[in-house]
């Protein structure tokens, strides 16, 4: 099933910004759709923070205004950029979340809700000819301060036909 529409959290946002990625999701999706409570936490980064002044000019970004969370999503208590990101998701089943946290993502599965990390947003791009390989990116992601392990980063290059 091809991914078109994604709700994205903070965390991917921020990483995929400040990493010099971020123009992949309007390269890789028709729709990308940052809650309102995501867009504030990025954007009140900073005045020297990449992402904080990223996110106010990006043009393919579809703010979203704020909404009621989803109860049963509330129930999980993350935090609220995830929890606005779940709760959306749940609204469309063709609305992919794009988060990182893991407990978020143990959230959005226990409710149906299919994700998408960062690194499955490069990787991605890998399969959609939008990148050559995924190796620099990763080495961006990281230096930029997403946490990956060696064995993630193997499991990623594998995928990606790289070893």
């Amino acid at each position: 099933m091809r991914i078109d529409r994604v709700v994205v959290n903070s965390s991917p946002l921020i990483t995929l910004f400040n990493s010099g990625h971020a123009e992949l999701l309007p390269g890789l999706f028709s729709e990308v759709h940052v809650p309102d409570a995501v867009w504030l936490e990025v954007a009140e980064g900073g005045h020297q923070d990449i992402a904080a002044q990223a996110i106010r000019s990006a043009q393919w970004i579809k703010r979203l205004p704020p909404t009621l969370p989803d109860p049963l999503v509330m129930a999980w208590d993350a935090g609220l950029g995830e929890t606005a990101v779940i709760s959306l998701a749940r609204t469309a089943p063709d609305l992919r979340a794009i988060v990182d946290d893991d407990y978020a993502r143990r959230c959005a599965r226990a409710l149906g809700v299919k994700t998408l990390g960062t690194c499955g947003v490069i990787l991605l791009a890998k399969h959609r000819h939008l990148i050559p390989c995924v190796k620099p990116a990763l080495d961006a992601l990281r230096i930029t301060g997403l946490w990956l392990s060696d064995g993630l980063v193997r499991t990623i290059l594998t995928e990606a036909g790289e070893i």
